[in-house]
């Protein structure tokens, strides 16, 4: 018998979801809804038809999987202090909280990460790549581990 031990984080959270996927199979015609990230015009936190449509298909998907949890991560661009960049990337965590809890989705099943501007996705002149919410799924036995 071969046994693996992972002890990177990353790593062990992509081997809970390729497992998750042989294990307790989804009904037909489940699947996580994409995209899993949504961008922002500069200074702004309201989100647009199309993207309250899709978040309204992860509130679905998240009702459908009570195994599940979500973790929303906001961000910024780096214009503006550390302060306001913390304070804008939570007014975008706040709307989808409130849309996710408008469409049934428990408060215990999402928990929100805010980076303002610390964690860009692009190089920090790339400014409109890193205005940004990113969904992050992951199951309770993996938050648990981790």
């Amino acid at each position: 018998m071969t046994v693996l031990v992972l002890d990177h984080p990353e790593m062990l959270a992509k081997a809970a979801l390729l497992s998750a996927g042989t294990c307790g199979q989804l009904p037909e015609g489940v699947r996580r809804p994409h995209p899993t990230r949504f961008h922002y015009s500069f200074n702004k936190h309201i989100l647009t038809d199309t993207d309250i449509e899709m978040l309204r298909r992860h509130a679905r998907y998240l009702n459908s999987q009570p195994g599940l949890k979500l973790r929303l991560h906001g961000h910024t661009d780096n214009f503006g202090t550390d302060a306001y960049n913390r304070f804008l990337a939570r007014r975008r965590i706040n709307e989808v909280v409130r849309l996710l809890a408008s469409e049934g989705v428990p408060d215990a099943a999402v928990e929100v990460c805010n980076w303002g501007s610390n964690r860009p996705l692009a190089r920090p002149e790339d400014h409109a790549a890193n205005r940004r919410i990113e969904l992050e799924y992951f199951s309770q036995d993996l938050a648990k581990a981790l």
